[in-house]
Parts: structure tokens; sequence; C-alpha cells
């Protein structure tokens, strides 16, 4: 079974890890062995306990599934920057071969794989060689799932992601729409955003925090049917 596709925003703080999880959540549950992956992360979290990075410790809090860690993640950066900034900061170079050759490790272990971008497709990984998420991600050769804002400006944001991955000849899976709080604004929003792109989605609806939104069900949705079908198509 192959099921292995990438998270990608619009932006950063559109809801990545969230979605993330959910899908992994929700594939664990149709029986399939599914691993997050993200690349590079940035911003460790200091409590009065221990120290930590948010994406991979949600990722273990509620995968439903046990996780190997050393598969979760191979940069982490304490400064809550752009990923080059932040290795920069640490006397660091993000090298983008080991990233692409844990992705092709990842996928013989798993029947699922989740990698998850950080920031928009943009955001540079090196300065020195100008390399871009975009660059791994079509290096990878995987398909993409967009997560996007319902609000105001969503529209510009996710045409020109979608353009970009085009570009590329990347596969786009569908979109997910995260964030919808009912107004007809969001709705003819994501209308307009549709009939440029006639692709599977998902509307996940303006919760209150993360334990919400990653027990949301998406199974009924074109998007979810879209992936598992992409998985049984590969058998």
């Amino acid at each position: 079974m192959l099921l292995n596709f990438w998270i990608v925003g619009t932006d950063t703080d559109v809801g990545k890890t969230c979605i993330t999880i959910l899908l992994m959540r929700q594939l664990q549950e149709q029986g399939l062995r599914v691993t997050p992956y993200k690349p590079v992360q940035t911003g460790e979290i200091s409590d009065q306990e221990e120290a930590y990075y948010f994406d991979t410790t949600m990722y273990e809090k509620y995968s439903l599934q046990k996780l190997t860690r050393a598969d979760l993640n191979d940069y982490s950066f304490k400064e809550p920057a752009s990923p080059h900034f932040a290795a920069m900061l640490e006397g660091q170079k993000i090298d983008t071969k080991r990233l692409l050759h844990h992705i092709k490790k990842l996928q013989q272990k798993y029947d699922a794989v989740i990698c998850e971008g950080a920031g928009g497709i943009y955001v540079p990984l090196d300065t020195d060689r100008q390399i871009t998420l975009l660059d791994v991600i079509s290096q990878s050769q995987l398909p993409v799932v967009i997560v996007t804002r319902t609000k105001l400006g969503t529209i510009n944001h996710t045409l020109l992601t979608m353009g970009a991955l085009a570009s590329r000849g990347i596969e786009v899976l569908g979109i997910v729409f995260n964030g919808d709080t009912g107004s007809e604004l969001e709705k003819n929003n994501m209308e307009k955003i549709l009939q440029h792109c006639l692709l599977p989605y998902a509307v996940v609806p303006q919760l209150n925090d993360i334990e919400q939104v990653v027990r949301y069900s998406l199974k009924k949705t074109s998007l979810f049917e879209r992936l598992y079908q992409h998985d049984k198509t590969d058998l």
C-alpha cells in the first residue's frame, strides 16, 4: 500500500499540524500503518518541567499507534523563525539530501507517510543555494494536500500556491479549508477557489483547540475518499 503525500500550507499558522494529525488518525483507523514526518521544525517551547517542540509532541500525543521518534523529524531549531534563519542562528545548515533520503526510507517502512511542510511552500531551507521547501517537494515526487484559510485573502494565497505547484508538475490531491465560521464571505471564498480548481476538498470548522480538531471526522468528505482511493489504486 502506498499513500504518501505532503501537507502544505498557503502560509504559516494555517493549521498544518492539526490537519496532519487528523488525517494520520483517520488513516490509522482504516488499518494502515501511518507515520507523520516533519523534516524541519522550529520554535522550542519551554515550560516549568521540560522543553519540547509542538509538532512532533502532538504527533506522539494523538497518534492511535505508537510512533518511532526518530522517524518524525530530522532538524529541530530553537528559534521560532524560518528554517534557514533558525538553522543559521545555531551554526547549522539543512541538508536537503538527508531529508529526501529519510522520506524514501519511511516509504519503505510504512503504508502511509504524511510529510508536513514548514510555513508556505517558498519558505527557504538553504540561503546559500536558494533551496526552498517547494524544491524538496518537487524532488520527493510526492503529491500534496493544501491547507488554507477560509477568511479574507485566502483566494489569492490559495491560487498562488496552486500555480506554484502546477509550475513544477506537482499533483494536488485536494484542499482542506480550515477554520470556517460559516459566514457568507467564507462560503463565497471557498466557492471561488473551487471554481478555479476542481479538486476534492474538506471543510474544518473553527474549533476551540487541537483536541477538538484532531477528533473531527473527514471520512465523508471528497478529500478523504480521494486519499483512500489513491491508496487502493496503488495496491
